[in-house]
């Protein structure tokens, strides 16, 4: 049974909903995973992907024609920072979109429109890179007994696609989350995951299940052979995510290792069975507080990508720094060629500290993360606290 076939229960006549979801990284396996060796995912609580669903009312969009500020005209780029991008010409109904000049608004709006990473425009004329996007709307809205209702999307995020930190799977996933709440529909864990896989197909083909499940979960996730088990961090200890400013390649890259894998398999397959072994120790060092262990794990497996050739000179300096202002350990994150890096501190000071190295050597965009669940709470708590204290 497909996840559309699974409906759910309507809600009334839909409004405006939000959905939710946030980035991942690969704390170990990247590229031995898709061997068949274990890999070790952690999800990004602190890093947001936001959705925002308003169906479409009396065969128009509720949006209007005179749209501007954070609403309409403004997308996140793929450096993870807004911009204006697009241009509304009152009066006329029509709406510019990066490359493509000017498009009928009102003959599409009734199927809705979208607006992520610098495009705005209707759904049904969305660039292949968004064909993700276009099918969480359709399976959620399926799914919510709405199939064929037209909603304008939204999505803003707080990291940039094209780093390996599981934007696709985040942003159908918070897309999907907001189609529902808009349907007053709700749905189980395993049901969110079901759709939010179906989405993901349209964009890698066939995905593992292990983004969707990290880009909306609270807890590592050891991954080995299509099977999952969660992984309870019983460190204090910090990530510090690192931009290169290079969108990676996930396909070269993997192309690349199978290249090199098919010309050399023996010298291929030690590398990949060692980058398994490293993926089981980093879980059992996140479960046992093995601090300088993960550290050092970290350091070979960055060593062993860097052999395979899937790493990039930018993201080689930026380990390097990381280790010199303290880190325990660090290395690159997900499918290489560019994205980030992700680097191990004891604590937030030292955190802070490889931080700043980070952003001094030209880093975009460096975040921390804490990996024990207690600390996100905390942190998150205090987020919302500020939030409140601003606002009022």
């Amino acid at each position: 049974m497909t996840a559309t076939q699974m409906q759910g229960e309507r809600g009334g006549e839909p409004r405006r909903g939000f959905g939710e979801t946030w980035a991942k990284a690969i704390l170990m396996g990247e590229h031995s995973v898709v061997y068949g060796y274990p890999a070790v995912a952690v999800p990004i609580q602190t890093l947001k992907m936001r959705a925002w669903a308003t169906p479409v009312r009396g065969g128009f969009s509720e949006l209007s024609d005179d749209i501007s500020g954070d609403v309409a005209g403004e997308g996140v780029g793929a450096d993870g920072f807004t911009h204006n991008s697009n241009s509304i010409s009152k009066g006329n109904g029509k709406a510019g979109r990066s490359g493509q000049g000017n498009l009928d608004v009102r003959d599409n709006r009734r199927q809705g429109t979208l607006r992520a990473l610098g495009y705005y425009g209707p759904l049904s004329q969305a660039p292949a890179q968004f064909g993700g996007l276009v099918r969480a709307v359709q399976v959620a809205s399926e799914f919510a007994g709405y199939a064929g209702r037209g909603f304008d999307i939204i999505t803003r995020s707080d990291f940039p696609a094209g780093r390996g930190l599981g934007s696709s799977a985040a942003a159908s996933g918070a897309v999907i989350r907001a189609v529902l709440d808009a349907c007053g529909v709700t749905a189980s864990a395993e049901q969110l995951a079901a759709l939010t896989n179906e989405a993901e197909i349209v964009t890698h083909g066939n995905p593992s299940g292990l983004d969707t499940v990290t880009t909306s979960g609270s807890h590592p996730v050891l991954f080995t052979r299509g099977d999952m088990r969660r992984v309870d961090v019983r460190l204090p200890a910090y990530l510090v995510i690192a931009d290169s400013g290079i969108a990676g390649s996930t396909k070269q890259a993997v192309e690349g290792v199978h290249g090199r894998y098919e010309s050399d398999r023996s010298h291929v397959r030690t590398i990949l069975e060692s980058l398994g072994e490293l993926a089981r120790q980093s879980a059992n060092d996140l479960e046992q507080g093995g601090l300088d262990s993960l550290g050092r794990c970290m350091d070979e497996a960055h060593g062993l990508l860097d052999t395979l050739r899937v790493s990039h000179p930018v993201v080689n300096a930026l380990v390097r720094t990381a280790r010199a202002s303290g880190a325990l350990g660090a290395k690159m994150t997900g499918g290489g060629l560019g994205g980030c890096i992700i680097a191990l501190a004891p604590d937030d000071r030292s955190a802070g500290h490889v931080r700043r190295a980070l952003l001094a050597a030209g880093a975009p965009a460096v975040w921390v993360h804490p990996l024990n669940q207690l600390d996100v709470e905390v942190a998150q708590h205090a987020s919302r606290e500020f939030d409140t204290s601003i606002s009022g």
